[in-house]
């Protein structure tokens, strides 16, 4: 999936708060039943794979769950558009147009999972990618801390193995600042995350449940369980980088980056991935023969492709 997409530049959006830790509209879902859902987000925050100095955070979402959409993203923004808040949840059972990286299709069917969550960052528009790290990393983190080996294949994708297990898709909308004012702000966001569970798998592709280990079993039954645990790492991420700022959030995601190390071709020069920058761009160091050089490159400049 895609790692970051602006809509909507210099619109302002009114729209009333969402009160109450939970509400549910919309039950259309036929795989992800809101009972156990919300039975499973009430679930100790060891077993939803939360870091320990965020296990008292429980934040305030509201469900929407749906048999079938074009995309979860889209609905989101339509959402919003009606005046939804921060911690609006889209979920479908399958999605008929999912979007992936520079617009490709991502293959939607039923048994994997499919969600949109509504942020309002307070981020400048500088920022607009970080977020995309951050909803990748608290993922891989979150699974990874209940045993499940997850790394981050830059810009987007969630892997193990050397193969794709999901992947990420970031809008946001932005409101401009005035002439002679302060930076652009981001307004609100849309993160879509697929995870592969119970779907049929495209090729070099693994799925979440085939890789739990014996301990994690009884902690990821279903896709409930998937789902609870996403959404706590999607905010979990976000948390981190705000509670330990840029360079620190920075080492844990290149931690967990399957790239890190890799040799790739740079305008015919070997050079070997060092990391990824705050903005987003993907770090290499090369030699041109007479000399070394450095170079940041943005997605759509490289592919890293699969090795498997």
């Amino acid at each position: 999936m895609f790692t970051f997409v602006t809509l909507a530049l210099c619109q302002q959006l009114g729209g009333s708060s969402t009160n109450g830790d939970l509400r549910h509209d919309s039950i259309y879902s036929e795989v992800v039943n809101y009972q156990s859902l919300v039975a499973a987000l009430a679930r100790a925050s060891a077993d939803l794979g939360s870091l320990p100095e965020f296990v008292a955070l429980r934040p305030k979402l509201q469900i929407h769950l749906y048999d079938e959409l074009a995309s979860t993203n889209q609905t989101a923004w339509q959402l919003v558009d009606r005046g939804h808040r921060a911690g609006t949840v889209v979920i479908a059972a399958q999605q008929t147009a999912g979007r992936g990286q520079w617009g490709r299709t991502w293959v939607s069917a039923r048994g994997g999972l499919y969600l949109s969550l509504v942020l309002e960052p307070e981020m400048v528009l500088a920022h607009k990618n970080l977020l995309t790290l951050t909803s990748a990393w608290g993922v891989a983190a979150s699974l990874g801390n209940l045993g499940i080996p997850l790394q981050i294949k830059w810009p987007n994708d969630l892997v193990s193995q050397g193969r794709k297990v999901g992947g990420i898709l970031t809008e946001s909308r932005v409101k401009c600042a005035p002439t002679g004012g302060s930076e652009s702000q981001i307004q609100q966001v849309v993160i879509g995350l697929g995870l592969n569970w119970d779907n049929p798998l495209p090729e070099k592709a693994l799925s979440v449940r085939q890789l739990l280990p014996d301990l994690a079993i009884a902690r990821v039954k279903t896709l409930e369980d998937l789902a609870a645990i996403a959404l706590r790492g999607l905010l979990q991420g976000f948390y981190y980088w705000q509670q330990y700022g840029d360079e620190a959030f920075l080492q844990a995601y290149q931690q967990r980056l399957a790239d890190r190390g890799k040799e790739v071709t740079v305008d015919g020069h070997p050079a070997v991935v060092k990391g990824v920058s705050l903005r987003g761009d993907l770090i290499v160091s090369g030699d041109r023969g007479d000399e070394e050089f450095v170079r940041s490159l943005k997605p759509g400049e490289i592919s890293l492709g699969y090795n498997v």
